[in-house]
């Protein structure tokens, strides 16, 4: 039996603006009040291990820690199947510059490593994602998204995050830097994971 969240306040724990926006959003139909570990000042944990389900919940267990309220974490990522599931947890480290995230950088060199590795077209690829709400009691429940289709380049779109112009979902004509926020919320990586979150521990 799932642990159910009562409360009416949650912390999300994520310095990323986009990720912040997104969950955001759908936490906002609960009537929840969010804050981000950003807004609170709090450090971001080392993400020390290689599963999204690790790293989730290393950044969850520290938020509930320090406020004292529940947190949730998400750690998603590009598997791209050419790339052997790369860049996968790494995908924001392949981002980093000596002066932040470089996203045109990480997609460039996305695209020339499938290039070299001479697999033909249509590249398949997926999002995912894990979400962890945890408690700071140290209990956590654990909800997994995957969202499937393949590389696209040239990019195209200039809305999303990371890597979403390079991404074009099964079935939708436009990648996930094209699309409209609200489309992309209602069927993304992290969406399913959401569904899966708000089923198990929302729903009363």
């Amino acid at each position: 039996m799932m642990r159910q969240f009562d409360g009416d306040r949650l912390i999300i724990a994520s310095h990323n603006a986009g990720k912040i926006r997104e969950i955001g959003a759908l936490l906002e139909p609960f009537g929840i009040a969010v804050s981000s570990v950003a807004e609170l000042g709090y450090e971001e944990p080392e993400e020390t291990e290689d599963t999204f389900a690790g790293n989730a919940r290393i950044k969850a267990h520290a938020a509930a820690q320090a406020s004292g309220l529940p947190a949730l974490a998400d750690d998603s990522g590009l598997m791209v199947d050419a790339l052997n599931g790369q860049p996968g947890v790494y995908t924001a480290d392949w981002a980093e510059t000596g002066n932040g995230r470089d996203f045109m950088m990480a997609m460039t060199k996305v695209n020339d490593l499938v290039a070299a590795s001479g697999a033909s077209a249509p590249h398949s690829a997926q999002f995912r994602c894990t979400l962890c709400l945890a408690w700071p009691d140290g209990h956590d429940e654990l909800f997994e998204g995957i969202v499937g289709g393949h590389l696209v380049w040239p990019i195209r779109g200039e809305g999303g995050f990371g890597f979403d112009p390079m991404f074009l979902p099964e079935g939708e004509q436009e990648t996930f830097g094209e699309m409209d926020p609200a489309h992309k919320h209602a069927m993304s990586h992290r969406a399913d994971a959401f569904a899966k979150l708000v089923a198990g521990c929302f729903d009363r």
